[in-house]
Protein backbone atom coordinates (compact mmCIF):
# COMPACT_ATOMS: atom_id res chain seq x y z
CA UNK A 1 0.00 0.00 0.00
CA UNK A 2 2.86 2.39 0.78
CA UNK A 3 4.04 2.02 -2.81
CA UNK A 4 0.99 3.96 -3.93
CA UNK A 5 2.40 7.12 -2.35
CA UNK A 6 4.63 9.41 -4.38
CA UNK A 7 7.12 12.01 -3.08
CA UNK A 8 5.77 15.51 -2.60
CA UNK A 9 7.37 18.03 -4.94
CA UNK A 10 9.48 20.58 -3.12
CA UNK A 11 8.00 23.38 -5.20
CA UNK A 12 4.49 23.79 -6.56
CA UNK A 13 3.84 25.66 -9.80
CA UNK A 14 2.63 28.62 -7.75
CA UNK A 15 5.96 28.59 -5.86
CA UNK A 16 7.86 28.70 -9.13
CA UNK A 17 5.64 31.44 -10.55
CA UNK A 18 6.19 33.53 -7.43
CA UNK A 19 9.95 33.16 -7.81
CA UNK A 20 9.81 34.07 -11.51
CA UNK A 21 7.77 37.21 -10.80
CA UNK A 22 10.23 38.24 -8.07
CA UNK A 23 13.07 37.75 -10.53
CA UNK A 24 11.19 39.82 -13.11
CA UNK A 25 10.70 42.68 -10.66
CA UNK A 26 14.38 42.60 -9.76
CA UNK A 27 15.72 42.27 -13.32
CA UNK A 28 13.53 45.08 -14.60
CA UNK A 29 14.62 47.25 -11.65
CA UNK A 30 11.01 48.28 -11.06
CA UNK A 31 10.32 50.86 -8.39
CA UNK A 32 7.36 51.58 -6.14
CA UNK A 33 4.45 52.79 -8.25
CA UNK A 34 5.61 51.15 -11.50
CA UNK A 35 2.93 49.26 -13.41
CA UNK A 36 3.15 45.49 -13.85
CA UNK A 37 1.95 43.47 -16.85
CA UNK A 38 -1.66 42.27 -16.72
CA UNK A 39 -2.64 38.87 -15.37
CA UNK A 40 -3.25 37.63 -18.90
CA UNK A 41 0.17 38.81 -20.07
CA UNK A 42 1.91 37.21 -17.11
CA UNK A 43 0.02 33.92 -17.47
CA UNK A 44 0.88 33.69 -21.16
CA UNK A 45 4.54 34.64 -20.62
CA UNK A 46 4.93 32.05 -17.86
CA UNK A 47 2.76 29.46 -19.63
CA UNK A 48 0.58 28.81 -16.60
CA UNK A 49 -3.13 28.96 -15.88
CA UNK A 50 -4.73 32.08 -14.45
CA UNK A 51 -5.54 30.16 -11.24
CA UNK A 52 -1.88 29.29 -10.65
CA UNK A 53 -0.84 32.86 -11.41
CA UNK A 54 -3.45 34.31 -9.07
CA UNK A 55 -2.25 32.10 -6.23
CA UNK A 56 1.29 33.41 -6.70
CA UNK A 57 0.05 37.00 -6.96
CA UNK A 58 -2.04 36.64 -3.80
CA UNK A 59 1.12 35.73 -1.89
CA UNK A 60 2.86 38.84 -3.19
CA UNK A 61 -0.16 40.93 -2.21
CA UNK A 62 -0.09 39.50 1.30
CA UNK A 63 3.55 40.55 1.55
CA UNK A 64 2.61 44.03 0.36
CA UNK A 65 4.80 43.81 -2.75
CA UNK A 66 1.99 44.50 -5.21
CA UNK A 67 -1.42 46.14 -5.12
CA UNK A 68 -4.18 46.88 -7.60
CA UNK A 69 -4.93 50.48 -8.48
CA UNK A 70 -8.10 51.66 -10.15
CA UNK A 71 -7.55 52.32 -13.87
CA UNK A 72 -3.88 51.30 -13.56
CA UNK A 73 -4.00 47.62 -12.71
CA UNK A 74 -1.25 45.99 -10.69
CA UNK A 75 1.55 48.21 -9.43
CA UNK A 76 4.62 47.60 -7.34
CA UNK A 77 4.11 48.83 -3.78
CA UNK A 78 6.33 49.49 -0.79
CA UNK A 79 5.86 46.53 1.59
CA UNK A 80 5.24 47.07 5.26
CA UNK A 81 8.39 45.30 6.44
CA UNK A 82 7.28 45.00 10.06
CA UNK A 83 3.60 44.36 9.41
CA UNK A 84 3.75 40.57 9.46
CA UNK A 85 6.09 40.65 12.43
CA UNK A 86 3.62 42.78 14.38
CA UNK A 87 0.80 40.31 13.81
CA UNK A 88 2.64 37.32 15.26
CA UNK A 89 4.77 38.94 17.98
CA UNK A 90 2.86 37.53 20.92
CA UNK A 91 4.56 35.81 23.89
CA UNK A 92 1.79 33.19 23.92
CA UNK A 93 2.79 32.13 20.41
CA UNK A 94 6.52 31.81 21.12
CA UNK A 95 8.72 29.46 23.04
CA UNK A 96 11.15 30.80 25.62
CA UNK A 97 14.18 30.57 23.32
CA UNK A 98 12.49 32.76 20.71
CA UNK A 99 11.55 35.38 23.29
CA UNK A 100 15.09 35.32 24.63
CA UNK A 101 16.49 35.88 21.13
CA UNK A 102 14.15 38.80 20.48
CA UNK A 103 14.93 40.38 23.84
CA UNK A 104 18.65 40.08 23.10
CA UNK A 105 18.03 41.91 19.83
CA UNK A 106 16.35 44.70 21.77
CA UNK A 107 19.35 44.98 24.10
CA UNK A 108 21.72 45.23 21.14
CA UNK A 109 19.62 48.04 19.65
CA UNK A 110 19.67 50.04 22.87
CA UNK A 111 23.40 49.53 23.35
CA UNK A 112 23.95 51.06 19.92
CA UNK A 113 21.50 53.98 19.88
CA UNK A 114 23.80 56.63 21.40
CA UNK A 115 24.78 58.13 18.03
CA UNK A 116 21.18 58.78 17.01
CA UNK A 117 20.27 60.11 20.45
CA UNK A 118 23.05 62.69 20.43
CA UNK A 119 22.25 63.61 16.86
CA UNK A 120 18.58 64.32 17.47
CA UNK A 121 17.90 64.98 21.18
CA UNK A 122 16.27 68.29 22.10
CA UNK A 123 15.74 70.18 25.36
CA UNK A 124 12.08 69.15 25.19
CA UNK A 125 13.09 65.49 25.00
CA UNK A 126 15.33 65.84 28.05
CA UNK A 127 12.53 67.54 29.98
CA UNK A 128 10.14 64.69 29.14
CA UNK A 129 12.68 62.11 30.29
CA UNK A 130 13.10 64.01 33.54
CA UNK A 131 9.35 63.86 34.11
CA UNK A 132 9.39 60.11 33.58
CA UNK A 133 12.30 59.75 36.00
CA UNK A 134 10.40 61.65 38.71
CA UNK A 135 7.90 58.81 38.80
CA UNK A 136 10.60 56.15 39.19
CA UNK A 137 10.82 56.63 42.95
CA UNK A 138 7.30 55.21 43.23
CA UNK A 139 8.14 52.17 41.13
CA UNK A 140 7.86 49.61 43.92
CA UNK A 141 4.93 47.67 42.55
CA UNK A 142 5.93 45.21 39.84
CA UNK A 143 3.38 46.44 37.31
CA UNK A 144 4.41 50.06 37.86
CA UNK A 145 8.10 49.20 37.59
CA UNK A 146 7.56 47.57 34.22
CA UNK A 147 5.47 50.49 32.95
CA UNK A 148 8.22 52.91 33.98
CA UNK A 149 10.86 50.85 32.20
CA UNK A 150 8.75 50.83 29.06
CA UNK A 151 8.00 54.57 29.30
CA UNK A 152 11.66 55.53 29.74
CA UNK A 153 13.14 53.28 27.11
CA UNK A 154 10.24 53.99 24.76
CA UNK A 155 11.10 57.69 24.96
CA UNK A 156 14.70 56.91 24.03
CA UNK A 157 13.48 55.10 20.92
CA UNK A 158 11.28 58.08 20.12
CA UNK A 159 14.23 60.48 20.40
CA UNK A 160 16.15 58.52 17.75
CA UNK A 161 13.62 59.79 15.20
CA UNK A 162 13.76 56.40 13.47
CA UNK A 163 10.22 55.22 12.78
CA UNK A 164 11.25 51.59 12.30
CA UNK A 165 13.01 51.58 15.67
CA UNK A 166 9.95 53.14 17.33
CA UNK A 167 7.62 50.55 15.85
CA UNK A 168 10.00 47.79 16.81
CA UNK A 169 10.10 48.98 20.41
CA UNK A 170 6.30 49.05 20.54
CA UNK A 171 6.15 45.51 19.22
CA UNK A 172 8.67 44.36 21.82
CA UNK A 173 6.68 45.62 24.81
CA UNK A 174 5.04 42.22 25.52
CA UNK A 175 8.44 40.51 25.33
CA UNK A 176 9.98 43.21 27.52
CA UNK A 177 7.32 42.70 30.17
CA UNK A 178 7.78 38.95 30.10
CA UNK A 179 11.53 39.14 30.66
CA UNK A 180 11.27 41.80 33.37
CA UNK A 181 8.65 39.85 35.26
CA UNK A 182 10.92 36.81 35.27
CA UNK A 183 14.21 38.60 36.01
CA UNK A 184 16.18 38.41 39.22
CA UNK A 185 15.65 41.62 41.19
CA UNK A 186 18.83 40.89 43.21
CA UNK A 187 20.94 41.96 40.22
CA UNK A 188 21.33 45.70 40.54
CA UNK A 189 22.69 48.21 38.05
CA UNK A 190 25.02 51.02 39.03
CA UNK A 191 23.31 53.37 36.56
CA UNK A 192 19.73 54.50 37.00
CA UNK A 193 17.33 56.21 34.61
CA UNK A 194 18.16 59.46 36.35
CA UNK A 195 21.87 58.92 35.71
CA UNK A 196 21.23 58.26 32.04
CA UNK A 197 19.23 61.47 31.70
CA UNK A 198 21.99 63.53 33.31
CA UNK A 199 24.61 62.04 30.99
CA UNK A 200 22.38 62.58 27.97
CA UNK A 201 21.90 66.16 29.11
CA UNK A 202 25.49 67.07 30.02
CA UNK A 203 27.77 64.22 28.96
CA UNK A 204 29.12 62.91 25.68
CA UNK A 205 28.13 60.01 23.47
CA UNK A 206 30.80 57.60 24.68
CA UNK A 207 29.92 58.22 28.32
CA UNK A 208 26.29 57.53 27.55
CA UNK A 209 27.16 54.27 25.76
CA UNK A 210 29.17 53.08 28.76
CA UNK A 211 26.38 54.07 31.13
CA UNK A 212 23.74 52.31 29.04
CA UNK A 213 25.83 49.15 29.06
CA UNK A 214 25.95 49.23 32.86
CA UNK A 215 22.25 50.09 33.06
CA UNK A 216 21.36 47.02 31.00
CA UNK A 217 23.82 44.74 32.80
CA UNK A 218 21.13 43.12 35.03
CA UNK A 219 19.25 42.02 31.91
CA UNK A 220 22.41 40.66 30.33
CA UNK A 221 23.28 38.81 33.54
CA UNK A 222 19.73 37.46 33.65
CA UNK A 223 20.09 36.12 30.11
CA UNK A 224 23.32 34.36 31.02
CA UNK A 225 21.38 32.31 33.53
CA UNK A 226 18.63 31.23 31.19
Amino acid sequence: MINDLTPIATSTRADIVEIRIREYLSNKKLKTGDTLPTELELAEALDVSRNVLREALSRLRMLGLIETKKKRGMVLSAPDILGSFERVLNPQLMDENTMKDIFELRLVLELGMADLLYLRKTDKDIAELEQIVKKDKNADAEEFRISQEIAFHGKLYEITGNNTLKRFQTMLMPIFGFVLSNSHHSIKSGVSHSDLVQILKNGDRDSFSDAMREHLRPHIEFLKER
